[in-house]
């Protein structure tokens, strides 16, 4: 890393109000190998302005609820203190499609069914008899069999 401080890279306090974190935020995710940081020979902690991109990344996934451990082998796809191009986002970013996807799936029967049975089994005193009747799904397993079995949009 870098000996002394460059004009592109950020205090973490300066940092830490560009990406809209607590400092203590660019703290944790440091510690978790999510970003990286550098000292300058006075001790001053300092980050490359790409690793911004990383910090948005981060906050985006979590607000999504993707776990860190998902976010960070996401991110050790895409080299730090480089250039990054869009085939390094792509690459990256595959990783998480098909799990979007399913999470997008859950979400529509979510959307679609809040207004009656939730197809989980709950017993709903209006609906769940025409939808579970004698709690049939209970056989297949606890939880919200309905929603995730896809195959169960039928019953």
């Amino acid at each position: 890393m870098p000996k002394s401080a460059k004009p592109n890279d950020l205090s973490v306090g300066d940092m830490a109000k560009r990406a809209g974190v607590a400092v203590s935020t660019l703290h944790y995710y440091e510690s978790e190998g999510l970003i990286q940081s550098w000292r300058t020979p006075a001790n001053h902690r300092r980050y490359d302005r790409r690793e911004l991109r990383r910090v948005a990344v981060i906050r985006v996934a979590q607000s999504l609820g993707i776990p860190l451990a998902e976010i960070r082998e996401m991110l050790g796809i895409v080299p730090q203190g480089a250039a990054v191009g869009k085939a390094h986002w792509q690459a990256a970013s595959q990783k998480w499609r098909d799990g979007l996807e399913a999470r997008i799936t859950l979400l529509e029967r979510l959307h679609d069914q809040l207004d009656h049975c939730m197809g989980c089994g709950c017993l709903s005193l209006e609906h769940c008899p025409l939808y579970n009747p004698s709690d049939q799904l209970s056989a297949r397993g606890d939880g919200p069999v309905r929603w995730m079995s896809p195959s169960d949009e039928k019953d």
